[in-house]
């Protein structure tokens, strides 16, 4: 099998003047708290740096706009809930597979934490079983790990399980980290939120929602009928572009996602919507942004 990490790092460059890497970085380091005032280094100001990072007294002596680098007090952890039940199986709305979108959603904010210095674990699992891999820092447990969960979309035969990650990790992990959290749509239940209340207490929580495809394919679409990979029924062909059924479908989506962006904003966590790999990275970068510019 082809290196995961290899795959995840060919998509952390968007192909612009731009790359892509140089942003997430500094959206990435922006994200850590407790960094101290320790001076180690200058270096050249990149896209996606804080302004407030600018060692101005050294911009002006050499023309240019110079970061001031500081010894981190302490190693962060960022931790990964990923739900590897069977509806990961299903498609995304790019009409590639929803488990390729959570290896590289993972992979990349995973290598993010490898190349910064900092350690990570995975919490991953359905309603049948949770399971947690050892915490680690380089990219060969970062395969490992992209790896596993892979493999645990694949054989999974049961039902998804938000609330069981969000147990676990509020049972279970004691010290302060950065948790991450990639599921699906699937509605919050009327548990989701306590226990998101519980984990922001000590945690620094984001939430990733992986779009699923339009059960119902649109007219000129160019999508394939549908099955639902739960039940393992066959959306009758008549009912692909139908008007009221998608007009149905939308409002009751809509009214789930209303609930969640809601409850989110209340517990004042960030997140962000991925529906395609080809936007996964922009997204990434907007969604960190937006979040260290909150907390500036």
């Amino acid at each position: 099998m082809a290196s995961l990490i290899t795959q995840v790092k060919s998509k952390l460059f968007i192909r612009s003047s731009q790359k892509s890497m140089h942003a997430l970085d500094g959206a990435y380091a922006s994200l850590l708290r407790g960094r101290s005032l320790d001076f180690e280094d200058l270096r050249p100001y990149e896209f996606g740096d804080q302004v407030r990072d600018i060692d101005w007294r050294a911009t002006a002596r050499h023309g240019e706009p110079l970061i001031k680098r500081t010894k981190a007090t302490r190693k962060h952890t960022v931790l990964f809930l990923v739900d590897s039940g069977r509806g990961m199986k299903a498609l995304a709305e790019d009409e590639r597979s929803k488990r390729d979108l959570v290896v590289l959603l993972t992979g990349a904010l995973g290598y993010l934490t490898v190349r910064h210095g900092d350690d990570f674990s995975v919490v991953y699992g359905d309603s049948a079983r949770v399971r947690r891999l050892a915490t680690g820092s380089s990219e060969g447990a970062l395969e490992h790990a992209l790896r596993t969960v892979s493999a645990a979309i694949d054989s999974s035969t049961d039902a998804g399980e938000r609330d069981a990650l969000l147990r676990y990790t509020a049972r279970n992990v004691a010290r302060r980290m950065i948790v991450v959290l990639i599921t699906d749509e699937a509605p919050m239940t009327s548990e989701t939120e306590p226990l998101l209340r519980r984990l922001t207490v000590q945690h620094d929580v984001l939430w990733l929602t992986v779009r699923d495809a339009d059960p119902v394919v649109r007219p000129g679409s160019g999508g394939t009928h549908r099955r639902d990979v739960d039940s393992g029924w066959a959306i009758p062909d008549f009912v692909h572009g139908d008007a009221e059924v998608m007009a149905e479908l939308e409002a009751d989506e809509a009214a789930h996602t209303a609930r969640r962006d809601a409850a989110l904003r209340r517990l004042e966590i960030t997140h962000a919507e991925f529906g395609a790999q080809t936007a996964a990275v922009p997204t990434l970068l907007t969604m960190l942004n937006r979040r260290s510019h909150a907390r500036s």
